[in-house]
């Protein structure tokens, strides 16, 4: 509840108010007007698709950042496929991904579907089949589509509405693809960190529009014009109404910042609220910031937020970033896509692997093992190449 606007104060003993009997002290009460504001309770943001992508990812800048990151790094590791044991380098599916369609490379395909895991926490791909083959991918938006569940709960199909139209895809006929991240309380749908980050993140919007909002009020916080006449009496109607709109034609906006004010006639300015640095903003925004980026896996120090050292430079929070966040879900991606191509084929069991040495942001991290490896007397050819993640040659 907020309440907020110029409220009469008129003076003990006038007609209508309390008091009628007050002696002479309070009866040399001046009338005059305060304003009032209260804030009951935290208000916070809806939690829906749109909400979320709206009023983070559209709005945000720190949230905007972390989903770019994880998606753009996502979507530039390679992935390798092996039927069983044997590397296959010419896999149709990896040729389906590289093109997945005619309006999308591959890369910018895996950024939209990363992306919709990290606001959505569920990405829906529809896959056009030739002759059992996958042909070719398209992703839908989350928010079109809905779960359609059985008598015993299981999901039996999936509804995709676009304003009157719709299109129902069987559950488990191989046209429809379903990522989704963990949800404790949903067997269904997948839960976004975005909205493990919603908290921080309305905290974060509105700092920066109380930021906002105080330069265009001059960057004043506001405050009480309160009116004291000496003879008693109380401002007409259009006198009280002019004085509104002399404060905030003349006195509102960066350009009339500073601008002195000039009082009359019994009037006298109250200042209200805390000062900028006494409400210390600044920290709260960058806590929030910190919020965000904790939510998606991103350190605070590839961002650029300060104040935070969990690691001891760039470099170190760069490979956190990679091997805790990317690589994971990078895998599990894989992982859904290797299953769900898999059904139906009787040619060995498809498995797809990112491919860490294409990876830069690990290369010493590599480096290292490649060492260790190499090092390694007791091992044979083959076993080296196993331990690095390289298939062994037939030969051997």
């Amino acid at each position: 509840m907020r309440i907020s606007g110029w409220m009469p104060w008129r003076r003990a003993g006038a007609k209508g108010v309390e008091g009628k009997g007050a002696g002479p002290a309070e009866r040399k009460a001046a009338a005059g007007f305060v304003t009032l504001q209260l804030e009951a309770e935290a208000r916070w943001s809806a939690r829906s698709y749109a909400a979320l992508s709206r009023e983070g990812y559209m709005r945000n800048p720190v949230a905007h950042r972390a989903v770019r990151m994880i998606a753009e790094a996502a979507a530039s590791v390679p992935w390798l496929a092996y039927r069983g044991e044997r590397e296959v380098p010419d896999e149709p599916v990896l040729a389906v991904l590289a093109r997945p369609n005619g309006g999308q490379p591959g890369t910018e395909f895996l950024e939209a579907l990363y992306g919709h895991l990290m606001l959505s926490g569920n990405a829906y791909v529809d896959v056009a089949r030739l002759a059992d083959a996958p042909r070719a991918l398209h992703l839908l938006r989350p928010d079109r589509i809905r779960v359609v569940e059985g008598r015993d709960g299981w999901p039996e199909a999936y509804e995709y509405r676009v304003g009157n139209a719709a299109r129902r895809y069987g559950a488990g006929d191989g046209g429809l693809l379903h990522l989704r991240l963990f949800h404790p309380l949903d067997d269904h749908m997948g839960f976004a960190p975005l909205e493990a980050a919603s908290m921080a993140l309305d905290l974060s919007n509105a700092a920066a529009g109380w930021n906002k909002a105080l330069i265009d009020n001059s960057a004043r916080p506001s405050g009480a014009l309160v009116y004291q006449p000496k003879d008693g009496g109380n401002l007409s109607p259009q006198q009280f109404e002019r004085l509104k709109a002399e404060l905030e034609d003349g006195y509102s906006g960066p350009a009339r910042a500073g601008r002195p004010m000039l009082l009359e006639g019994g009037l006298d300015w109250k200042a209200m609220g805390l000062s900028p640095r006494e409400m210390d903003f600044v920290e709260a925004r960058n806590g929030a910031a910190r919020d965000i980026a904790l939510a998606f896996g991103v350190p605070p120090m590839l961002i650029g937020i300060p104040g935070d050292a969990t690691y001891a430079n760039y470099q170190e929070a760069n490979r956190a970033f990679w091997r805790l966040t990317v690589v994971p879900l990078v895998t599990r991606t894989a992982s859904a896509f290797a299953a769900f191509f898999s059904a139906g084929t009787g040619e060995g069991r498809l498995r797809l692997v990112p491919d860490l040495d294409q990876v830069t942001g690990l290369s010493a991290e590599r480096g290292e093992l490649w060492s260790r490896v190499e090092a390694a007397s007791f091992l044979t050819e083959a076993e080296k190449r196993a331990a690095v993640g390289y298939a062994v040659a037939e030969s051997e």
